[in-house]
C-alpha cells in the first residue's frame, strides 16, 4: 500500500527548509511517498559543486543581507524570494521516477489553466507569443534505495534582482567550478494575474493525491513546531554553517589588484576548500617586507573577510610603521572578497 507524507513548510528560513528536507529524505522509509512544499524568504541558492564567488555577486548579497545556501543536488545558481514556490518530490526505489512528480506539477498547473510543458533535463516552459519562457526548474539527488526531485515555481519573483545576486563581480577568477545556465524566465501572474502561492500548493496537493488515489493530513512545520525528525538539530547548524555553504566550494584561482598612493598590490590567491593553501603579492610599494609577511600570514586562512582582517591587523601590530597603508589594504581585501 502506498504511504503518502505531506508537508507544508511556515518557514521562509532557506536553512530551516533545506535541513527539513536532507533529514527527510535521510530518514524516510523505503515505501513512503513525500511531498513538501516550502518557500524561502530572499536567498541566493547554489547547487552542490557550485563556487559562490564565481556565480553570485557575494559583496553586494552582504550588503542587503541575502543568504547563501548550498543544496545537496546538483544544477545551477537560483535567487529566491517569497514570490516563488517550493516543491520536493521524494521516493524510494525502484519506485521513484522523476518523469511521475513532473507530470503531477503539469497536471497542478493545467488545473490552474496554464499549460506547460517538460523541456530539456528540468525545465518547465510555456508558450508566450513566438518565444518559450521558463517558469520553473529542477534538481535532482539519487541515491542507491531512493531519490529526489525538487524545484521552483515563479509566481511572482521580482526578476530584476536575478541579476543583482547572480552576476559575480567581474573578477579575474578561474575555477573547477559549474557555471549557471541563464535562461529566459516568466512569472506564473503573468499568465494567470489571480494566482498565489497557496493556491499553487492547493493544486499541487491535489494532483499528488489523484495520481497516488490516496490521501494524508498535512503536517505543518516551522521552527516552533519542529517535524519529528532525528538529527534535525545538528542538520540544521551543518546546512547554516560557512563550512558548507562557502567552505565546500570547489577549488579556485582569485587574482585581486588595486592601486593606492603608496603603491600598487597584485595578490594571486590559491583557495581549497574554502581556505587559502597559496597566496603571492606583488608590489612596487618602498615598504614590501609587511607585504611579504601578510602573504604568509593568509596561507591557511579562511576565504572570508573577517579571517582576512584578522590576518592583515597580526601584520599590523608586527609592522606599527606601516599601520597606514596595512589599513587601506586591509578595508579593500575584505571589501573584495565579500
Amino acid at each position: 500500500m502506498t504511504t503518502l507524507r505531506l508537508l507544508l513548510s511556515e518557514s521562509n528560513d532557506p536553512w530551516f527548509n533545506l535541513a527539513v528536507e536532507e533529514c527527510i529524505y535521510r530518514q524516510m522509509p523505503a515505501t513512503q511517498k513525500v511531498l513538501f512544499l516550502w518557500r524561502n524568504a530572499e536567498t541566493v541558492v547554489i547547487g552542490r559543486a557550485q563556487n559562490p564567488w564565481k556565480e553570485c555577486n557575494t559583496r553586494r548579497m552582504a550588503q542587503d543581507g541575502i543568504k547563501l545556501a548550498r543544496r545537496s543536488s546538483g544544477g545551477g545558481a537560483v535567487f529566491h524570494d517569497l514570490g516563488n514556490s517550493c516543491f520536493t518530490f521524494m521516493a524510494g526505489k525502484p519506485e521513484y521516477d522523476k518523469s511521475v512528480s513532473t507530470n503531477i506539477i503539469l497536471s497542478a498547473l493545467s488545473a490552474l489553466g496554464i499549460e506547460a510543458q517538460a523541456s530539456g533535463r528540468n525545465d518547465i516552459v510555456v508558450a508566450r507569443g513566438d518565444e518559450v519562457r521558463k517558469i520553473s526548474g529542477s534538481a535532482y539527488h539519487e541515491t542507491p534505495d531512493r531519490g529526489f526531485h525538487h524545484g521552483t515555481f515563479l509566481i511572482n519573483a521580482d526578476l530584476s534582482r536575478l541579476a543583482n545576486y547572480l552576476n559575480p563581480d567581474i573578477k579575474k577568477l578561474q575555477t573547477k567550478g559549474i557555471s549557471s545556465v541563464r535562461s529566459r524566465v516568466a512569472n506564473l501572474v503573468e499568465l494567470q494575474p489571480d494566482i498565489s502561492y497557496a493556491a499553487i500548493c492547493d493544486a499541487v496537493t491535489e494532483a499528488f493525491f489523484d495520481y497516488y488515489q490516496t490521501r494524508c493530513e498535512p503536517e505543518r512545520i516551522s521552527p516552533e513546531a519542529l517535524p519529528d525528525l532525528p538529527g534535525f538539530a545538528e542538520q540544521f547548524a551543518r546546512q547554516s554553517s560557512w563550512e558548507w555553504n562557502f567552505g565546500r566550494s570547489p577549488d579556485f584561482s582569485h587574482l585581486l589588484d588595486t592601486r593606492f598612493a603608496w603603491g600598487g598590490v597584485e595578490i594571486h590567491f590559491d583557495v581549497e576548500r574554502g581556505v587559502i593553501s597559496r597566496c603571492q603579492i606583488f608590489s612596487d610599494s618602498l615598504h614590501p617586507t609587511p607585504l611579504e609577511a601578510l602573504a604568509l600570514a593568509l596561507q591557511g586562512v579562511a576565504y572570508r573577510p573577517e579571517a582576512l582582517a584578522a590576518a592583515v591587523e597580526g601584520v599590523q601590530e608586527a609592522f606599527p610603521a606601516q599601520q597606514d597603508e596595512l589599513a587601506q589594504l586591509k578595508s579593500w581585501l575584505t571589501a573584495s572578497v565579500s
